[in-house]
């Protein structure tokens, strides 16, 4: 784990509010020159905090979507059986997040669909065709609340 200072914290804020900032603007917003200001960039990519640089897109404003979140209950909790779901799920587009979870079941996935007859054809034709999948419940999102890719620094 990389030691983050103060300054290093209130960097990785100011390049999630909007990553598209000037090194010059962030160094005004730091009081720092723009020499340390870049270097610290660059040692926080290199050390994977920063992974990469994205746009956020509003899916309504690009295409009608409907959003699920499945909780996936697998046969097996073997090692073996928990890697070769989470490979699989991993090439499946309509997953755009997968988590192992503990209690009640194994994996939490969020899932975006044109409509209910697409999120069909996944559940039954991709999801359930899995080895190991034992049980899919499926929660349909009415409305988003919030949506955030911010990670708070405490």
């Amino acid at each position: 784990m990389i030691k983050i200072d103060p300054t290093d914290k209130r960097l990785i804020e100011l390049l999630q509010a909007d990553a598209k900032q000037s090194i010059k603007e962030i160094s005004t917003a730091l009081r720092l020159t723009k020499t340390p200001v870049y270097d610290r960039i660059k040692r926080l990519e290199r050390a994977g905090v920063i992974q990469k640089y994205v746009a956020v897109v509003d899916p309504k404003k690009i295409t009608h979507t409907i959003v699920v979140f499945c909780s996936v209950s697998l046969e097996s909790q073997r090692l073996k059986d928990i890697t070769s779901f989470s490979r699989a799920i991993e090439k499946i587009p309509e997953v755009i997040e997968c988590y192992l979870m503990g209690g009640a079941n194994d994996f939490l996935l969020k899932v975006m669909v044109e409509d209910l007859e697409a999120y069909h054809r996944f559940s039954s034709g991709k999801l359930a065709a899995l080895p190991n999948v034992s049980q899919i419940k499926s929660t349909f999102v009415l409305d988003v609340i919030k949506r955030s890719t911010v990670i708070p620094m405490y």
